[in-house]
């Protein structure tokens, strides 16, 4: 017959860097994790996980893949509750925001999951959305371990409401290169983004962007997939040149 041992008797009976993270986990969220590998494993970036087979690690991505489709479902049922009166395009816009590579990234910071992913100490192969992915995959453990409702629960509670400013969120202009694009259309002045690509130190493919204002190298940037290297090259030249106003 299977003992079930609460949380914190567990933690207590854990050993180790399972005993520090659980207690981690514990001071952040309110609750001991039940299957602590969960954790260790959303933690844990591709660039430092062992290959299983054919090219699958056990790193934190496909908890990643579980926790972004957890994230978009409860998020959307939070807005579609709080904004009554809103259309399908306003809750859209909202959700991307709540959910964008550069919320969860600012999320994971807040909250002290950032110091908790274990990559390569090689700063120049790490992604941009290492604190983000990291966060969408502790949602994936979360779920796992504890079911749907506990995981909404502690989305909401714990994270969104005591963190994010929803009027303010709702303000905030996340699409740089839309806003970009408005902007010289509106002053008739000639952008453009050109690609180009070259591999990281682990031979992954990079994108690289050079975004040209009127024959002048306005930003440069690299992502991972073109689209976030745009923002990220557009988001620097919204910063250089749109008004103040406009931000």
């Amino acid at each position: 017959m299977a003992i079930h041992l609460p949380g914190s008797v567990k933690a207590k009976l854990a050993k180790g860097a399972d005993k520090e993270l659980m207690h981690k986990i514990k001071n952040i969220f309110g609750f001991y994790p039940g299957n602590v590998f969960l954790y260790t494993l959303a933690f844990r970036h591709k660039s430092v996980a062992e290959e299983l087979q054919e090219g699958v690690k056990n790193s934190n991505e496909r908890l990643e893949y579980l926790g972004d489709a957890i994230l978009s479902s409860v998020v959307a049922e939070y807005l579609f509750k709080i904004f009554p009166y809103k259309d399908e395009g306003f809750l859209t816009k909202m959700r991307s925001k709540m959910v964008s590579r550069t919320q969860l990234n600012s999320l994971a910071v807040k909250l002290g999951i950032s110091e908790l992913v274990n990559a390569t100490k090689d700063k120049g192969s790490q992604p941009k959305s290492l604190n983000g992915d990291a966060f969408e995959a502790l949602v994936g453990a979360i779920y796992l371990d504890k079911g749907y409702n506990f995981t909404k629960k502690i989305i909401i509670n714990r994270i969104y409401k005591p963190i994010i400013d929803i009027d303010e969120l709702e303000q905030k202009e996340t699409n740089y290169k839309s806003r970009l694009i408005e902007w010289s259309q509106k002053e008739k002045i000639k952008i453009d983004f050109k690609h180009s690509t070259e591999s990281d130190k682990n031979s992954k493919k990079l994108h690289c962007i050079d975004l040209w204002i009127n024959g002048d190298l306005v930003a440069k940037s690299k992502g991972f997939s073109i689209k976030s290297a745009e923002q990220s090259a557009a988001e620097i030249a919204c910063n250089k040149i749109c008004p103040k106003e406009d931000k």
